[in-house]
């Protein structure tokens, strides 16, 4: 299985699970998972990522900024220029299914604004990604904290929402972790 990960999770991997792994065993599986292509890394969510919560998910995954690592692993994957599978549908999808109430109030012109901004967002580079990696027949999960409910007035539907819609598989990180065998949580 292969696994476009988002911001908000890289972010909780660094804050909430790294600071417990004393023996570095979760931070060596997570790079060689990267490394192996198991677990993707996309150029939207790698930009979020520099800015958000002072870079602490690049500081702390260090490896990710070594230029390298970068090139021999080409990280992060490029996005910018993705088109989607089936792109008339998608975007038939995109202007009814997709849109939470606040975006059915803008006017045409708004919409295409919003829309137009929606495109370029780590959330929607990597939904397309999974569609292109589902079309090849390829098992792909996308990882995200966000749940389906609540769209922090947004225009679009959040992530677990579209994958529902799209059958795309989604996870949190925690339903990720338990996937991976000798990864264990344990307190003593």
């Amino acid at each position: 299985m292969k696994v476009i990960i988002d911001t908000s999770s890289l972010l909780s991997l660094v804050r909430y699970y790294l600071p417990f792994d004393k023996k570095n065993k979760l931070f060596k599986f997570i790079k060689k998972e990267i490394e192996n292509g198991n677990i993707i890394v996309i150029d939207a969510v790698y930009q979020e990522c520099e800015y958000t919560s002072k870079g602490i998910v690049l500081k702390t995954l260090d490896y990710l900024k070594e230029k390298d690592f970068k090139k021999t692993y080409k990280l992060p994957l490029k996005t910018k220029d993705l088109l989607p599978p089936s792109t008339k549908k998608f975007y038939n999808l995109l202007n009814d299914n997709f849109r939470t109430p606040l975006s059915r109030r803008l006017n045409e012109a708004e919409f295409e604004e919003r829309k137009k901004e929606f495109l370029e967002t780590a959330d929607a580079r990597m939904i397309i990604l999974a569609l292109i990696k589902k079309g090849e027949k390829e098992d792909v999960t996308i990882i995200t904290e966000e749940s389906e409910i609540g769209n922090d007035h947004k225009a679009f539907k959040k992530i677990p929402a579209l994958c529902k819609i799209l059958k795309i598989n989604v996870m949190t990180l925690p339903e990720l972790l338990d996937t991976f065998e000798g990864i264990d949580v344990e307190f003593k």
